[in-house]
């Protein structure tokens, strides 16, 4: 799995932070804050570089991972639109530093990674480890219209392997007659939080919207 990405380093006060976005954003994606759920639609190109980006964040603990993912509008009145930054527990960063931060960032510098694709054997029950309560479970909190996922290695990677999915069965999906309503995967973020309703999306039938 080869990702192109654009690697940005800015200073947050006395603190510096990579930051690496995909070198051309997604056509097909968006990311909806709809006040009972985070909705994110994704065609198969964008959910693989969705994973590709979720298997990054496990293997960088010291880096943001920004997606830009902010559109017009939303799909149904209320909708908020926001952009996905993902970021290792570790790290410690501030989301309220976020939207400083983002202005600081210059044109960046090209690089492209190999990664192994996330196998569905890395998938558990929902995307935590069995019995694990909140022990291990994503954090969010949405700022400067951007939704944080914060999380261990672990969570990233069984993330990713839920996003892979959505790539591969939600073509497959669509094309088999007998099958009806949408194709989607949740990634669960415990009790105090709602969870990422992800959701094939099928690039025709969304410019029939």
């Amino acid at each position: 799995m080869k990702l192109h990405l654009t690697v940005h380093d800015a200073r947050s006060g006395r603190e510096s932070f990579r930051v690496v976005r995909p070198a051309s954003p997604p056509a097909h994606a968006e990311l909806f804050d709809d006040s009972w759920y985070l909705n994110a639609y994704l065609d198969r190109e964008a959910a693989h570089l969705m994973a590709g980006l979720w298997t990054l964040a496990a293997s960088s603990p010291r880096t943001l991972v920004h997606l830009p993912l902010r559109t017009a509008g939303g799909r149904t009145p209320g909708d908020r639109a926001l952009d996905l930054v993902l970021l290792h527990h570790s790290l410690q960063f501030a989301p309220a530093h976020w939207k400083r931060l983002r202005a600081r960032l210059g044109p960046g510098r090209t690089r492209t990674v190999d990664l192994r694709p996330p196998e569905p054997r890395e998938e558990t029950d929902g995307t935590h480890p069995p019995h694990a309560g909140d022990r291990d479970r994503f954090h969010q909190h949405i700022h400067a219209e951007t939704l944080f996922l914060t999380g261990s290695a672990p969570l990233f990677r069984r993330g990713a392997a839920l996003l892979r999915d959505v790539a591969l069965g939600g073509p497959a999906h669509r094309r088999t007659p007998a099958r009806h309503g949408h194709y989607c995967r949740e990634i669960d973020c415990g009790i105090h939080f709602r969870g990422l309703h992800v959701e094939y999306l099928d690039p025709a039938d969304d410019q029939d919207r």
